[in-house]
């Protein structure tokens, strides 16, 4: 194995790492430890950092591959380009609907319902190519 499989191998690990650490433990302490207003307002700061760290790692994985592994690091470019979707486009609009929601306006639940959805669907997304990255690196060792 080469050290830049290997490193690959290491940032995909940390951030597949990363990702079911907060779906599984972060995400279900908050909800069940903070009231609801609390929980938000600890969500809307941490998703920024923790998008800004997925775009780190996947961009840092996608440079290292690309010399060596081109399809691997396109795909990891990719899902460090999901990331940026997520925390730019999708984030704002996400928490303005929650908002409108608190405010009650009408068809907001269903909005950020929607968006919700859209969100965690692109996270799996992104965990299965990266799943798909790192058993390919050591597979082809």
């Amino acid at each position: 194995m080469t050290t830049v499989s290997a490193l690959v191998i290491c940032l995909v690990g940390a951030l597949i790492g990363s990702m079911l650490f907060f779906a599984i433990t972060v995400a279900p302490t908050v909800f069940k430890t903070l009231p609801a207003e609390n929980a938000g307002r600890f969500l809307r700061a941490f998703f920024p950092h923790y998008y800004l760290w997925g775009l780190v790692v996947a961009m840092v994985a996608a440079l290292l591959a690309i010399n060596t592994h081109p399809v691997i690091s396109v795909a990891c470019f990719l899902v460090a380009m999901l990331f940026v979707f997520s925390r730019q486009a999708l984030m704002p609009r996400i928490n303005n609907m929650r908002d409108e929601e608190l405010l009650g306006t009408r068809g907001a639940t269903e909005r950020f319902r929607r968006l919700h959805r859209w969100s965690v669907l692109i996270n799996a997304a992104q965990g299965v190519v990266l799943l798909a990255i790192a058993a390919t690196l050591i597979i082809n060792v």
